[in-house]
């Protein structure tokens, strides 16, 4: 049997996931160096079977986003696997319009992102950063005027309870005692509450919760849910936290909100555009603390999703279907086209 070629652009998230690979005789990792011309990426490309995909969709050049246009030039892919848990530079209908699987990596940071979205929780309550810019700004006289709030017993609210969603609700629950509400549209309403969680609609959601936090994929379905109407439904001086992905909540209209002290603090590791500019509003606003999409950029998070990502590649050199398909109505025909490319029959798990 040939071997299953799959190839990655520019770099590995963690040396785990060549370390995994290396362990398997049956793959062949080809490196695509970042200088390689866009040209030069798609002919190697169009020889493999499998393609590693940056996550970030503002790393990676576009025209080496996996879309329709993508696909068309590499007759040979099987699959197109996710650095990460999100997977905004592949297109699932594009995918399974050419017969492709979609693969990403889902739980393999949700420790790493769960822990990154309650510290922010905790920041914006005892107002860090408005204390750290009052301390910069020669402001720091009184210190009643940075009165907090405690995570403790107050209502958080969850958009998206999945791997991430579902163990940052078990810290506030255990840890702090919240009581844990979420709107998600793949979970009914006994399998949120086997997870600790209450499941409500988006408005109830709103309307209770002291803090809004965001664990939900971007797609065409929740790409600005967030805006100034939804904004406007929360409570006056709600914490808005999000983990997530940039353009689930409109940054001009987050901006206004905090501005009116309709969100009192609001925790950022996503942007429309990242890094975003040095000049962003919201990131020199004071009430803000912001990071740079890190929140599953841990030594841990990392081994283990690249580690997950070398096995998909594995499991499928080995004629098993791949675990974490995101367009799993592509299974008949990928199972077609991969029988045909290597005489092999996928077998489920």
């Amino acid at each position: 049997m040939a071997k299953f070629r799959l190839a990655y652009f520019g770099f590995v998230p963690h040396p785990m996931f060549l370390e995994t690979c290396a362990k398997d005789p049956d793959l062949e990792v080809i490196h695509i160096p970042l200088e390689a011309s866009t040209a030069e990426a798609i002919q190697t490309l169009s020889s493999c079977h499998g393609y590693y995909v940056m996550a970030a969709r503002d790393e990676l050049p576009k025209p080496l986003h996996v879309t329709d246009e993508l696909l068309a030039k590499l007759p040979n892919l099987l699959i197109a696997a996710s650095y990460g848990a999100g997977y905004d530079p592949i297109d699932p209908i594009a995918c399974t319009n050419a017969g492709v699987a979609a693969v990403n990596q889902a739980g393999g940071n949700a420790e790493g992102v769960a822990e990154h979205a309650v510290g922010m929780m905790l920041a914006c309550l005892k107002r860090m950063p408005e204390s750290h810019a009052a301390m910069i700004a020669g402001r720091a006289q009184d210190r009643a005027t940075m009165m907090g709030r405690e995570l403790r017993n107050r209502t958080v609210g969850l958009v998206g309870c999945g791997n991430v969603g579902t163990r940052v609700a078990e810290i506030c629950r255990l840890a702090f005692g919240c009581k844990v509400i979420a709107v998600d549209p793949y979970l009914d309403a006994d399998e949120m509450k086997a997870r600790g969680v209450t499941k409500v609609d988006m408005d109830t959601l709103l309307a209770q919760a002291d803090v809004v936090s965001l664990h939900c994929p971007l797609t065409p379905q929740t790409r600005g849910t967030i805006d100034a109407a939804a904004f406007a439904k929360m409570k006056k001086g709600v914490i808005f936290v999000t983990t997530a992905r940039g353009s689930i909540h409109n940054e001009d209209d987050l901006l206004a909100a905090l501005n009116s002290g309709q969100v009192a603090t609001a925790g950022l590791d996503v942007w429309e555009l990242e890094p975003p500019p040095v000049d962003h509003p919201l990131l020199h606003h004071k009430a803000v603390i912001a990071s740079q999409h890190t929140a599953g950029v841990t030594q841990e998070s990392r081994a283990n999703i690249t580690r997950i990502a070398a096995l998909a590649f594995s499991d499928l050199a080995a004629g098993r279907m791949p675990p974490r398909i995101v367009n799993p109505e592509v299974k008949p025909r990928f199972a077609e086209r991969y029988a045909a490319a290597f005489g092999l029959s996928l077998q489920e798990g």
